[in-house]
């Protein structure tokens, strides 16, 4: 087998588990979307053009509690404030892409393709056709599991079917193994601290994900830094 079709077998093989967990948390999506009145076409369009569970299950609860859109323009910018960190820590694996490809790589750059492939690219080196599948798979797992969850409407409760935990539990497990050495350590332990705290002095608000993404890494910058000179 050529190491152009290795690596789109690797991709895909190490991309599916998480985007069945994704799919699921695409339906949920759909599902509370057309709850709220958001027909077909603007359901799957955002998760076509957005492409950020977070972001659009925001998007959805801020608009059905009557939100403006300046205020929910607002929140996703900061909600995605992350995925700037997450695209200077994968430039180096992306580097050897032409230009027009590296554009278009910068769509899929978010949790899941951060964590897989920041994890390929420190063990085999930079790898942006890797990058490419893992990412296209999550996309199409997640626009069509939005359009399944749109389709279905109010036959499901996503919640009852545990259908919202599906996706933190799968990224949990793949990133615990990836928690080694004192900043890193430092930095989730940190963040968990956070958000418990913020949970339960500001149940509800979503906020605290921004807060907790700012401050969470200083902790493991001081960790580091404390590594360094000792």
């Amino acid at each position: 087998m050529s190491e152009f079709k290795h690596t789109i077998k690797t991709g895909f093989i190490e991309a599916l588990p998480l985007a069945i967990a994704i799919a699921a948390y695409g339906l949920s999506y759909g599902v509370l979307a057309n709850q709220v009145n958001f027909s077909m076409a603007a359901t799957v369009t955002m998760s076509a053009l957005v492409f950020s569970g977070s972001v659009q299950l925001v998007t959805v609860a801020m608009l059905a509690a009557g939100a403006t859109m300046p205020s929910v323009l607002f929140t996703s910018i900061l909600l995605n404030l992350r995925n700037l960190l997450y695209g200077a820590a994968l430039a180096e694996g992306l580097a050897p892409a032409k230009k027009k490809w590296r554009w278009l790589l910068s769509f899929g750059v978010s949790d899941e393709p951060f964590v897989l492939g920041s994890t390929r690219f420190k063990k085999h080196g930079p790898d942006p056709l890797y990058f490419g599948v893992i990412s296209a798979t999550f996309y199409l797992a997640w626009l069509l599991s939005s359009y399944f969850g749109a389709f279905i409407g109010d036959q499901i409760d996503p919640l009852k079917f545990g259908l919202d935990l599906a996706f933190p539990v799968t990224f949990t497990a793949l990133l615990v193994p990836s928690l080694k050495g004192k900043p890193i350590i430092a930095t989730a332990v940190t963040a968990a601290v956070i958000v418990i705290l913020l949970e339960y002095l500001w149940p509800g608000n979503d906020l605290k994900v921004v807060i907790t993404g700012i401050l969470a890494p200083l902790a493991g910058l001081y960790a580091a830094r404390r590594t360094h000179h000792a």
